[in-house]
């Protein structure tokens, strides 16, 4: 499969019901050796990724379903190391954000109200949406705002290889909420953060939800053009 980076970006989303097909490891492999081209400030290439597949995605689906439970219970030993969204996300961004989620929820045939129905849409983050490939990156802790500025270039240019490739993706901050339980079952040591988690595979044509498109702003409304 061919694709421009144009095309790339335009077929590029986030899929939130894939395909239960294996992605090869030469795949990925070859993804992430080229991903790691992407720029990053003095060369300092502060990415670090944990690929999980196999009968270890599934024992790690396994573990988050009873991690799940647990904080249902009202275990809250566990928390973000960062904010993933700022304390006060102000407008035009909150509106953004809000919208997408409320497209998202009517897509799917879930009210506001049904609050039950949304947490239990929301948990299927925690099994990669069915994806038979996991991606986890982490960074040193004494890396700062230019580093993780690298990772999301290094994210993104993933994100594109695997259109490139026919493969879908699906960015997920939401596993910075488990940081505990992902740096145990990985491996990360003391001095890493976990960033993001990332499902990887083929969409599934059937489901409605990936037929949702986010909005995009328009130019004008974010760029600011000098002298041209």
């Amino acid at each position: 499969m061919t694709l421009s980076v144009t095309e790339a970006l335009n077929t590029r989303l986030s899929v939130r019901d894939f395909l239960p097909t294996p992605v090869p490891a030469e795949t990925i492999r070859r993804v992430l050796t080229t991903a790691s081209r992407a720029p990053s400030g003095g060369n300092v290439q502060p990415w670090r990724i944990d690929v999980v597949g196999g009968s270890r995605l599934d024992e790690l689906k396994a573990i988050m379903q009873r991690r799940l439970a647990e904080v249902a219970a009202g275990d809250r030993s566990e928390a973000p190391e960062y904010d993933i969204y700022p304390k006060e996300l102000v407008a035009p961004h909150r509106d953004y954000r809000f919208k997408i989620g409320e497209d998202m929820y009517a897509r799917l045939g879930i009210p506001r109200e049904d609050k039950a129905a949304r947490l239990k849409w929301f948990a299927r983050n925690y099994q990669f949406f069915g994806a038979p490939l996991a991606l986890f990156c982490s960074v040193d802790r004494r890396m700062g705002p230019p580093q993780w500025s690298d990772m999301g270039m290094f994210l993104q240019s993933v994100m594109l290889l695997l259109r490139e490739e026919g493969l879908d993706s699906c960015a997920q901050e939401c596993w910075a909420v488990y940081p505990k339980t992902i740096g145990a079952f990985i491996g990360i040591p003391p001095e890493r953060m976990l960033f993001t988690g990332m499902a990887i595979g083929w969409r599934n044509p059937e489901h409605t939800i990936n037929a949702l498109q986010s909005e995009r702003a328009a130019l004008d409304n974010f760029a600011t053009f000098h002298g041209i």
